[in-house]
């Protein structure tokens, strides 16, 4: 079975306070965006090994992969026949755009459908919290506006079909360590809530995403690209995440010759209309 784990953007991104155990608590909305990688589960014969991943297009950091991460977390309780799976990835890395919280979420759903048939949703939101943050969003995978760690959710009335959307993520990894490292949690002036619900031309310069605040200094070309969006009638652009992706929401289809020019060798771009 193929299955296409999809990206998200975040629209906003406050720090409102660090927590005790060394998490932060947030305010964002996350937005579920039509960008995938390629997950494909195959059964094996018994005799073979109980598992086996293959990844192609992701540089092998030594840690664990989450699609690994999470078949682990559902063979502890379920019986799961030997697979092979194999993972191509297209959503950039270290891109602020939840990729690999995607891929695991997709793995549960995936194996659920294929073998178990009995997860529910909510076990497996809970699933999802101990692998990783984005996790449980990808589960349900529509709008939401997000607090706690982003694992506490509230549906919001938000489309954006229609628009397009104009993707940049240069040649630039930012750890989300490196990210929180410069910031200063504090309580917004706006409420993210309520501003969401306003025309998408009145987010510019007030919905935020506070590790822009710390980053661009750091890194010219993040601003430079969302700025260089703006000029091209961007409607809203912001980093996503913690970065280094940079998006512009447009009302019009958006002039692709014009948007080379601020391309270097190496960058990602993706451009989409939103369904």
């Amino acid at each position: 079975m193929i299955v296409f784990p999809n990206a998200k953007i975040n629209l906003g991104l406050n720090i409102v306070s660090k927590r005790e155990d060394g998490y932060h608590n947030i305010e964002s909305v996350f937005y579920p965006i039509p960008l995938y990688d390629i997950l494909e589960v195959i059964p094996v014969d018994k005799n073979k090994k109980s598992f086996s991943l293959e990844v192609i297009d992701l540089p092998d950091d030594g840690k664990q992969n989450l699609v690994e991460k999470a078949y682990r977390k559902l063979v502890d309780k379920y019986d799961i026949p030997p697979i092979e799976v194999i993972l191509k990835k297209c959503i950039p890395f270290a891109a602020g755009l939840g990729g690999g919280s995607a891929d695991a979420a997709y793995m549960l759903k995936i194996l659920n459908k294929m073998f178990i048939n009995k997860v529910s949703e909510e076990e497996m939101l809970e699933i999802g919290k101990t692998i990783g943050a984005d996790v449980p969003f990808f589960i349900k995978n529509k709008p939401v506006f997000a607090e706690g760690i982003g694992t506490d959710f509230s549906d919001i009335d938000l489309s954006l079909n229609g628009y397009y959307i104009v993707l940049i993520k240069p040649d630039i990894a930012i750890s989300t360590a490196e990210a929180y490292s410069g910031i200063t949690p504090c309580i917004p002036n706006y409420s993210l809530k309520e501003v969401i619900k306003q025309p998408i031309c009145e987010w510019r310069g007030v919905i935020k995403n506070d590790f822009e605040k710390s980053l661009f200094p750091k890194y010219p070309r993040l601003k430079e690209i969302k700025e260089f969006l703006y000029n091209i009638d961007a409607e809203y652009a912001s980093m996503s995440g913690s970065g280094s992706s940079i998006f512009g929401i447009f009302k019009n289809e958006p002039d692709i010759d014009g948007l080379k020019t601020i391309l270097m060798e190496n960058d990602f771009i993706f451009i989409e209309q939103l369904k």
